[in-house]
């Protein structure tokens, strides 16, 4: 009997000791995260109300403007005796995103704080001299998703410079990267090329905060502004947005969920062709077919390629909105097996030249502008990627020729990295 409990005791203190070791090498909790990150909002209201205190300040941010606990910096500042808040300024759907996709209304009133509401998208992308009549310091807080053709950061870069222009400060809010600030790709932009869905040379997935990216185009694009930063606290290159406290709030209609971030650098490429991308369903950018496309067809020659870290499914789907709408179409679901691993550029590209290639007379990209430029190129960011899908090009050998600029584009952007 005594060797029975000696036994059985031994088990339980090895089996206590595994246990003590998987603890040691799991996640901290979440009170422990929330304890340690601090987003930059919460550490301008915490540490940094000197930047604002005796200035009339202009607020640019969109429902994404929250603190950890998810109360609206709107709110948060027009509560503060230390703020005084004059004007408030939002991109597409607006301040508090009660507008309308596509929808300009380039003046209101906000109903919670009285506050005059000026739209930075449409017509005027650029607060005007008169928005800023009664500013002396802009502020900027909205989530950015990691990719070069999401809008919200020229939104900011055209405020940066009306501020140079005016002669005020302009302060960033920095948050994460939601799909984490290690991972760079695809072709960095031709400036032939420029567009309000990509206006500077930085790559597709670029890896940078909002911070992060304000810094590169105040000094390295030349804007000039009297910038300043108010970096996070806690945030890590490699964390993705669910390894932070924050919860996801949609930036836009159709970025419902992280995983939509994590496919977008390369899925929203399909929005310069007549597939549709998804919109108008649940799963935006994760879902792509056209009603000519044959589901299971795509789906083994997608799989056959062996991408890393994803695996397709044949689906259908009927848009609500958007291209196809009402009809059935056909095509595939991505499911992104191991993030780590998986190359959302060269996925999203893999997609378009497999369909361009099974369906030469029925895909097409969007029709090209008067001076021959297709709205894909504008996404990608070149001319030369269309004509190579169109020529035959191999997918190795595209991703193979962006590489040069790649690199030399990451040793400038080295620089204005502010966390490891």
């Amino acid at each position: 009997m005594k060797k029975w409990y000696a036994a059985i005791l031994v088990f339980l203190l090895a089996f206590s000791s595994l246990a003590a070791v998987q603890v040691a090498h799991s996640k901290p909790p979440q009170s422990h995260k929330r304890s340690s990150f601090q987003l930059g909002v919460d550490v301008l209201l915490k540490d940094r109300l000197d930047l604002l205190k005796g200035k009339r300040v202009g607020l640019i941010t969109n429902p994404t403007g929250v603190d950890q606990s998810l109360n609206s910096i709107v709110d948060r500042f027009a509560g503060n005796s230390d703020i005084h808040l004059t004007a408030l300024f939002g991109p597409e759907h607006g301040v508090r995103g009660s507008a309308e996709a596509g929808a300009y209304v380039p003046f209101y009133t906000d109903l919670k704080t009285g506050l005059p509401v000026y739209s930075l998208y449409g017509e005027t992308k650029k607060p005007t001299p008169e928005m800023l009549k009664d500013v002396d310091v802009l502020v900027f807080d909205i989530q950015d998703v990691g990719a070069r053709f999401y809008t919200y950061i020229y939104t900011m870069a055209y405020a940066m410079e009306a501020a140079k222009e005016k002669g005020i400060p302009f302060i960033v809010l920095d948050r994460p990267n939601p799909i984490g600030g290690t991972k760079v790709e695809g072709p960095v932009l031709n400036p032939d090329y420029a567009s309000f869905v990509g206006m500077y040379p930085i790559a597709l997935r670029h890896g940078m905060t909002v911070g992060e990216l304000a810094k590169y185009f105040n000094k390295a694009c030349g804007i000039g502004a009297d910038l300043t930063v108010v970096p996070m606290k806690g945030w890590h290159r490699e964390m993705y947005m669910d390894d932070t406290p924050l919860e996801w709030v949609m930036p836009s209609p159709n970025m419902p969920t992280l995983d939509t971030a994590a496919v977008y650098p390369g899925t929203a490429l399909i929005e310069g062709t007549n597939i549709s991308e998804g919109r108008g369903t649940t799963r935006p950018f994760e879902l792509i077919g056209a009603p000519f496309i044959d589901g299971d067809r795509l789906t083994v020659k997608l799989n056959q390629l062996g991408l890393p870290g994803v695996r397709f499914r044949s689906a259908s789907f009927t848009p609500t909105t958007s291209k196809w709408s009402g009809r059935l179409t056909n095509g595939i679901q991505i499911h992104v097996t191991d993030r780590n691993k998986y190359q959302s550029v060269k996925t999203g590209l893999a997609i378009v030249k497999t369909i361009h290639d099974l369906y030469p007379n029925q895909f097409a990209f969007r029709a090209e502008d008067k001076n021959g430029v297709s709205y894909f190129d504008q996404l990608i960011g070149n001319v030369w990627v269309r004509e190579a899908i169109n020529n035959g090009t191999s997918l190795q050998d595209i991703e193979k020729r962006w590489q040069k600029d790649l690199k030399e584009w990451k040793k400038k952007r080295a620089k204005y990295l502010m966390y490891h």
